[in-house]
């Protein structure tokens, strides 16, 4: 068996795995990323509702007087 051979399998196994992982890394920082954006946004949306229904009661109350 002729070390060129093995060494070039090693050479392209290692930089394979390298990209797998490098790859993987990348988009594991993407998906914490989106998981952020996510919960922003319903935390938006749940302080909407609650100010809808403040606003609804204030306008309850408006109509009274």
């Amino acid at each position: 068996m002729s070390y060129d051979i093995l060494f070039s399998f090693l050479g392209s196994a290692i930089g394979c795995v390298a990209g797998i992982l490098a790859s993987q890394k990348l988009t594991n920082f993407r998906l914490e990323q989106l998981e952020e954006k996510v919960n922003r946004h319903n935390n938006l949306v749940e302080r909407m509702t609650v100010n809808e229904f403040k606003i609804q009661n204030l306008e309850e109350k408006l109509s009274e007087l």
